[in-house]
């Protein structure tokens, strides 16, 4: 049984002015300067928890961490004159639980609350230790909650209209089709298209399993009716040619696997984001929010709103690129390269367990980006610490350094062109992936988030 969730494991795609005291929060919405410290918490504490688990893959992490970002805004929106919920503009979620007319409510005290029950929801395989970190988490700021608020009756409240809502969202998650997602990773059955032209898992890809990942989530619920609305992006004709547009896509990646320099190693290896040994690409999207938090220092509500927008974003784009992966089952350049230009041909980075187009890295960046952008604008100067500290990759000759950047959409630009320095997308995988990205980001942002 060890080796099956070893091998499960090792699946990859890749893979926050001032504080002023909230004690007697009426339930008339107060737009109040509160520090972030409780978001920025739980945005960390998030990350921590599913960078450790089993049976971790880039489309489940998505989705976790859309319901658990939407949590986070719905627990405390109603504690703002700015914002407003957007349940009841989701996709068949209606409206969520209100709080009690003329009662007094701490909004941190909510989002813990809600926090750590969706966390552990979410990831209910998770070993007893991970729980206990949840639980201190949870404990020590009800605590500290409850020596600034004074009033017990308030912080009570609270907790339980945070659960309220969390357990609501919880219902809705179970009808999305990826309840427990990770449980059914591959399918053994799928039917693959008979033809050379196709992709098949590889014998010496980023995973063990000859099957492929999730081969139906592109029928999942998405967060948004306008994203799965989205049609399915044209992909360039295959052809052999070798004057085809086609052709003269994977001849590029074969140029560039030839001549690969170290800050291109580099990048490819940043966007990696190997689930076996980090948050996932939807992860880094997540923890790049909570890096641009820690520099803008919002208040609760927007920081808040930055999790919720990124979570569903990269949820719905990981959706709407898996239903596009298993339209065409698209080639991967490897596969391609070896039978056509050299057969000796090996990438950069390891070949990950689905097909090719559109770039599921690209997609979810791209969405991520544009919620963020939505929030901040674009020109944000920060630093990527999101690798920080991992050993360094032997075998590449590449060690993990913080990476700079001046503004958002750089992120995404940059995750994108790295899979074509990994040797594992074209760049139409890519450039298709960032477009459609951004459409998913912008009808997440379109939602009526204030009044």
């Amino acid at each position: 049984m060890k080796s099956n969730v070893f091998i499960l494991f090792l699946v990859g795609v890749v893979s926050f002015v001032g504080c002023k005291d909230t004690t007697e929060v009426p339930v008339a919405p107060v737009e109040l300067e509160i520090a972030n410290t409780v978001a920025d918490k739980w945005g960390e504490m998030t990350l921590r928890h599913l960078k450790v688990q089993n049976l971790k893959t880039p489309t489940y992490v998505s989705r976790s961490l859309g319901y658990i970002g939407l949590t986070m805004y719905e627990t405390v929106v109603n504690g703002s004159i700015v914002y407003q919920s957007v349940a009841k503009q989701l996709n068949g979620l209606g409206e969520l639980p209100k709080p009690e007319i003329g009662k007094s409510y701490d909004w941190e005290t909510s989002l813990n609350a809600g926090q750590a029950y969706m966390i552990k929801q979410m990831w209910q395989h998770a070993m007893a230790d991970d729980n206990k970190r949840i639980d201190s988490l949870e404990n020590a700021i009800f605590a500290e909650r409850s020596l600034a608020i004074k009033d017990t009756a308030i912080v009570n409240r609270s907790k339980r209209y945070g659960l309220s809502i969390a357990k609501a969202i919880y219902e809705w998650s179970k009808t999305d089709g990826g309840h427990l997602g990770y449980l059914t990773n591959f399918d053994a059955k799928y039917a693959f298209p008979k033809g050379t032209n196709f992709w098949t898992p590889p014998l010496n890809g980023q995973s063990s399993v000859l099957m492929p990942l999730h081969p139906h989530w592109g029928k999942n619920r998405t967060f948004t009716s306008t994203n799965s609305q989205l049609p399915v992006p044209q992909i360039i004709p295959y052809s052999d040619d070798k004057n085809s547009a086609f052709y003269k896509e994977f001849k590029e990646v074969y140029d560039i696997q030839l001549a690969l320099t170290q800050t291109q190693k580099e990048i490819a290896n940043w966007w990696g984001d190997d689930p076996s040994e980090t948050y996932a690409p939807p992860g880094h999207s997540y923890s790049l929010a909570l890096q641009i938090l820690r520099v803008k220092k919002p208040n609760l509500f927007t920081a808040a709103e930055s999790f919720a927008k990124v979570g569903m974003s990269v949820a719905d784009a990981f959706i709407n690129c898996w239903k596009c992966k298993y339209t065409y089952h698209s080639v991967r350049p490897a596969a391609y390269i070896r039978k056509n230009i050299k057969g000796s041909f090996e990438q950069f980075w390891p070949e990950p367990p689905f097909p090719a187009f559109a770039s599921g890295h690209s997609t979810q960046a791209s969405s991520a980006a544009e919620a963020l952008i939505s929030v901040y604008g674009d020109n944000v100067a920060f630093d990527d610490v999101t690798h920080v500290g991992r050993p360094k990759d032997i075998f590449r000759n590449v060690e993990y350094k913080k990476r700079s950047y001046t503004s958002i959409s750089q992120t995404a630009i940059e995750c994108g062109i790295s899979r074509l320095y990994g040797g594992i997308h074209t760049r139409q995988d890519n450039e298709v992936g960032l477009a459609e990205g951004k459409k998913i980001g912008a009808n997440i942002n379109a939602l009526s988030w204030k009044k």
